[in-house]
This record gives C-alpha cells, structure tokens and sequence, in this order.
C-alpha cells in the first residue's frame, strides 16, 4: 500500500512545481485543472504519512514487546499495538477509497429510470416503492428530483417512471444502482399468504449535456399524440404528449406528464441525449474491460445486484455478499451503509488494477 501511495506523493510534487511556474499561473484554465487535480492528490498524500507514521509506531511497539520484562509495561504495549493496528486497518480503508480512480463523470447529475419487470402488478407496486427510497435519500442529501415520465397502474404501482437527480455527487453516489432488484414477498393482492418473487430494472444514467452528445434534428421522428393515463386536465384533451425516435439507433422515448408539448419535447430530449451517452459509454467501458471485469459489478441492467427479503426484513447486495437485517430502514431513504460497502469494494477493486 505504501509503495502504491508513493508515486502519488511524487506526482503531488511534480504540481506544486508547475503551479509555482508564473508562466502557468496566467493561464488560468491551466491553472485550475493543475489546481484540481492537486486537491485530488494531496489527501492520498496525507493518508500516505499517516500509514508510515503509524507503520513506525508498531514497529516501535513490537519492538518493546520483545525486550521489556516488566509485567504493567508489557501490558500497556500489548494494548497501544492493539491500538494502533486498528487505526492502521481503518486508515488503509481509507485509503482504498481515495485510490478509486477519478471518473470523468463522477460530478454529473443522473436520470435514472426504474421499470416494474416480471411479476406483474406486484413489480409494479415494488418499482414504487423503489422510487419513493430514492426520493427519501435525495431527499435527506439535499438533491433535487424532477419527474421526467410515468406510467401508473391502477392500484398505486409504477409500470415505469423515468427522473433526473440533481444535486453534489450523485452519479459517483448512485452509479452502482443500475441492474435487477428482487422483491420477495406476500403481494397485497394475494390472500393466500404465499411469498412471490418479482424483479424491478433500474438504470443510472449520467445526464448528458448538448456538448457531449449532438443529436442532428434529421435523425429525428417526432411524434406528437394525446396523452394518456388515469384522467385529469388536459389528459385525453390536447395533443401535448410526446414521442421521439432517433432513428439511427431506434431508441424511442415518450414524455406526456408536462401539459405543454414543448416542455415534454425538452425532457425527452435530455431522457435521449442521456440513452445515446450511455450508449457510447458502455462501449467504451467494454473496450477497457474486455480482458478483466470488476466484481463489483458492471452497472449492467440485466444483472441482478440485489435482493429485498420483506419477511426476514433482509437486503442482500449479490455482487459484494453484503446482507443487512435492515430492510425497513433501508426503504425509509437509509441507503449510505451499502453504497458505502459498494464504495469500499470498488476501491478494493482499484488497488487490484495498480498492482
């Protein structure tokens, strides 16, 4: 570990050299990159001499172990190396994490889609249940959520909903969301008591801006029809809904939540821009991964990552083999224990790659 964290220290140096060249600081893009990318590095540094200094302190420690003879001494070391190698483990998790390798799109906000799979309307009433977790979680981080599309059933469930989170850190926070989650419980529409399985799809998309993907209005179908739904103004009444294929890929998106067909055009513009990102993406990411893929999962849909056990109150993470007794509370919005254990095993992941 700390022969890893010691070429950070030197490239840390080799910035603070560049940064005091008075010929960098007139160019001030330069300069906040080198600026940025130096407030990256110096946290890996500091943790770097916190794990010589405690390494020193142990082996100081032990070294005491081996020569005193007095009884009081001996216990008192015994217990300061107990000490110290529990603030070394705890700092060399720390560590791990400062070690994940920056991604280009950790600041982005994200549209995140969530679709009721197998399992009929109890899929639905979970896919619900789904989105109101992440509202509480945005909710008590501070971030914003706008609906971008819904299509309800009857009884209070989600066919679909597609919205954007906005807000510090969201994509870094919620990449590890994407794939299959497993519902296992007594639907409220079964009066026999037995447990059903249904499976709910969620995708995390980092939300594209116009200068990171160029759709050409050529490459457009744009249809617009009457909204449809539950009932309610302007639904049945005016043609505001809207339905846009790009037809290059085939990828189709609807909007028809908005009473203005302009405003439903603009959010299935940002729900396409951020599909087609994704789409490049994914590529890209596969290109890199061919030959090795992380255990902690790929952010593949069609993978299942997670399974929610309502009688035994248990959540189950599959691609870290983390189980919580906790699933009420992890329902309520109470989600930062497992996307800290996702955290930790995508550092673990990293350290891997640099050895």
């Amino acid at each position: 570990m700390i022969e890893i964290l010691k070429g950070f220290e030197e490239q840390c140096k080799e910035l603070e050299t560049k940064l005091a060249d008075p010929d960098v600081t007139k160019d001030m893009q330069t300069y906040r990159r080198l600026m940025q990318e130096h407030a990256r590095l110096a946290p890996i540094v500091d943790t770097l001499h916190s794990l010589e200094h405690l390494t020193t302190q142990i082996e100081e420690a032990e070294t005491m172990l081996d020569e005193e003879d007095d009884t009081e001494l001996l216990a008192m070391a015994k217990e300061e190396l107990s000490r110290l190698q529990e603030l070394l483990e705890n700092t060399e998790e720390q560590a791990k994490m400062l070690l994940i390798p920056p991604d280009p799109m950790e600041g982005k906000d994200i549209i995140m889609e969530i679709r009721a799979g197998t399992g009929g309307e109890e899929a639905a009433l979970f896919a619900a249940d789904l989105y109101r977790m992440y509202s509480h979680y945005a909710e008590s981080r501070r971030w914003k959520i706008e609906i971008m599309s819904t299509n309800e059933t009857g009884i209070g469930g989600l066919k679909e909903i597609i919205f954007s989170v906005s807000g510090k850190d969201v994509y870094g926070t919620l990449r590890w969301e994407s794939g299959v989650h497993r519902v296992q419980r007594v639907p409220e529409t079964e009066s026999g008591g037995r447990i059903h399985t249904s499976a709910v799809t969620v995708a995390v998309l980092p939300e594209a801006e116009e200068t990171d993907i160029e759709i050409r209005q050529e490459d457009l179908k744009i249809d617009v029809m009457r909204a449809g739904g539950p009932g309610g103004q302007c639904v049945n009444t005016t043609d505001s809904a809207v339905r846009l294929t790009h037809l290059p890929t085939g990828l189709v998106v609807i909007c028809q939540d908005e009473k203005s067909q302009i405003k439903n055009r603009a959010k299935a513009l940002r729900v396409l821009r951020s599909r087609l990102f994704e789409m490049e993406e994914a590529k890209k990411a596969k290109e890199r991964a061919d030959n090795r893929r992380s255990q902690v999962g790929s952010g593949d849909r069609s993978e299942r990552i997670r399974t929610y056990n309502f009688p035994q109150n248990r959540l189950t993470d599959h691609r870290i083999n983390v189980t919580l007794y906790k699933l009420d509370l992890i329902l309520s919005g109470q989600l930062d224990e497992i996307i800290e254990a996702l955290k930790i095993a995508a550092g673990e992941e990293a350290l891997k790659e640099l050895q």
